[in-house]
């Protein structure tokens, strides 16, 4: 059976977007199917192995896998430039991150191309045979969903799913049908052999128009539908706090990575564009960060790992603040001559080799455990210092305007298309759309530019003292190592790099100027040429 669904909206009904429809999905699925697990792909993507749903369902269905609420598979994009200059396949984070989660509570939810439990998505904790009070003989049949929540009667049932009755009929049903094979006689309350033969009755006017109901704007007034049932409203990333809920009742997920990919999508290309979907992203950490999704006010099932790494998604927006503090530093000190540290004590020397090695290490173990190539990882760690000094900082400040002042955010949509070059499939990657995302990355490489210019002047026809000079080069060049790829993105191809890059170029580079000569006034003569104070020679 296929099903379009086209959910109603009306002027004054917030139809939330993307969490909306998968809610209205649910409801109305559930009362023309009503399978057991429902399988959510976005738009952009589609199966491209059949056999990895079977392998999502034989991990639910078989023994011990009663408490699995979904199913993750790893995001695997095609359309992507060879070089992956932004990142796109995100490798380290689905293939390290994300199979190291599998090992304490299960990966979080990315969203897309993961198979769910639809027992697990109407709020229930998972099933345990231990307390459940039913008699030995009906071990083998549907239970009443107050066996599953004592608190959960008759009367409550309008008040948290609405008041389609067919639809709270279906809920023991449809756990029923996702029960594990009763095969072994340490299986409590399994699903018997040949349960799900019975042949259903055809489709009536009633049950349709029952479907149509549930996806009307006004069926989820007054229940808890986006609040506690379902998919949660409230955040961008609505997908990350869904996740959150069901592994804060207990629930567990698995990370299941096929020989052959089990989806295919399509990603943004364009620096543009993959900024905004990453400020996207991290605007709705700093949502979750600010709300009671936080990690810190979970329940005492959310595992202490689990949480922890719950804490890291509400958390790392933030770290862009030190980051722009960082990339500042080598500038700042190539620029007035001193070292960052003044003096080079032994323990300052212990803690800078215990940080590299700590470094060192974790590079190691994404590179060997989890079996990523040394460019992947290159470019996630340069991705990670475009991202973290322009779309985490303006998603700290828009996430905290959100949060204090109340202020609304509008996001600009992705864009996934090809370029105008309908003969090269990476025509894309060469737009240059101006953002002022791009503002904060363009200061910090043209900052350290200066400062480089400047320091090796010095050096030069100045003190000599090329052992100072060497040092803060380093960290200066390594900075600019980073941004290497958005360089790339700005120039763009064919000359049409937009005017107001240079614009603004132009003015940082004055700007930065002045700021040294006010600074330093001691290195202008009355001449206006700029001199050193051990050297004779002085610029024409």
């Amino acid at each position: 059976m296929f099903v379009y669904m086209s959910r109603e909206k009306r002027p004054g009904y917030d139809h939330n977007k993307k969490a909306g429809a998968m809610n209205a999905l649910v409801r109305s699925s559930a009362i023309l199917s009503n399978g057991p697990f429902i399988l959510n792909l976005d738009c952009d993507h589609y199966i491209n192995n059949c056999r990895a749903i079977r392998e999502g369902m034989c991990f639910m269905m078989d023994r011990g896998g009663e408490d699995i609420c979904y199913i993750q598979y790893p995001q695997r994009f095609e359309g992507i430039d060879p070089s992956d200059r932004y990142a796109n396949h995100n490798t380290v984070f689905f293939d390290g991150n994300m199979r190291a989660l599998d090992g304490v509570q299960g990966p979080v939810y990315v969203g897309t191309g993961c198979m769910f439990r639809r027992f697990a998505l109407y709020a229930f904790d998972p099933p345990n045979p231990d307390k459940m009070t039913v008699a030995k003989e009906n071990e083998t049949q549907p239970l009443t969903t107050s066996d599953f929540d004592p608190n959960l009667d008759v009367n409550l049932l309008p008040k948290r799913f609405g008041n389609s009755t067919m639809l709270a009929e279906s809920i023991p049903v449809a756990e029923f049908q996702g029960r594990p094979l009763a095969d072994h006689p340490a299986i409590k309350f399994g699903r018997p052999a040949g349960a799900l033969r019975v042949p259903r009755e055809p489709l009536d006017a009633v049950t349709v128009g029952e479907a149509v109901s549930v996806i009307s704007c006004w069926y989820e007034d007054k229940t808890e539908w986006g609040d506690r049932v379902g998919w949660i409203y409230g955040s961008v990333t609505e997908d990350v706090v869904t996740g959150f809920r069901m592994h804060n009742r207990g629930w567990r997920s698995v990370y299941c990575i096929t020989k052959r990919d089990a989806f295919r999508g399509s990603a943004p290309i364009n620096l543009t564009d993959r900024l905004h979907q990453v400020l996207r992203w991290a605007t709705g950490s700093v949502e979750i960060f600010f709300s009671r999704n936080n990690a810190l006010l979970a329940g005492k099932k959310l595992k202490f790992l689990q949480r922890l790494a719950y804490l890291n998604v509400g958390i790392y927006p933030f770290t862009s603040c030190f980051l722009i503090v960082y990339c500042f530093l080598p500038a700042m000190s190539l620029i007035s001559g001193q070292f960052i540290v003044q003096e080079l004590n032994i323990w300052f020397l212990v803690y800078l080799m215990i940080i590299t090695f700590c470094l060192i290490g974790l590079a190691l173990l994404e590179v060997r455990w989890a079996e990523i190539g040394l460019e992947e990882w290159w470019r996630n760690e340069q991705f990670w210092l475009i991202s973290g000094t322009s779309s985490h900082f303006a998603a700290c400040i828009q996430g905290l305007l959100k949060v204090i002042a109340g202020i609304e955010i509008s996001f600009t949509l992705t864009s996934k298309s090809a370029g105008e070059d309908e003969d090269d499939i990476y025509a894309d990657l060469y737009l240059v759309k101006w953002t002022s995302l791009m503002i904060p990355p363009i200061v910090i490489a043209l900052v350290n530019i200066v400062a480089l210019v400047i320091a090796f002047s010095r050096t030069l026809f100045g003190n000599g003292q090329w052992n100072m000079f060497i040092g803060g080069a380093f960290f200066a060049s390594w900075v600019l190592c980073h941004l290497y790829p958005f360089a790339k993105g700005l120039m763009g191809r064919r000359r049409k790099t937009p005017t107001i890059v240079f614009v603004w170029a132009g003015l940082i580079s004055i700007i930065i100027s002045l700021l040294w000569m006010a600074l330093n006034p001691g290195g202008i003569n009355s001449m206006g040429t700029t001199a050193t104070a051990n050297s004779g020679f002085s610029f024409p």
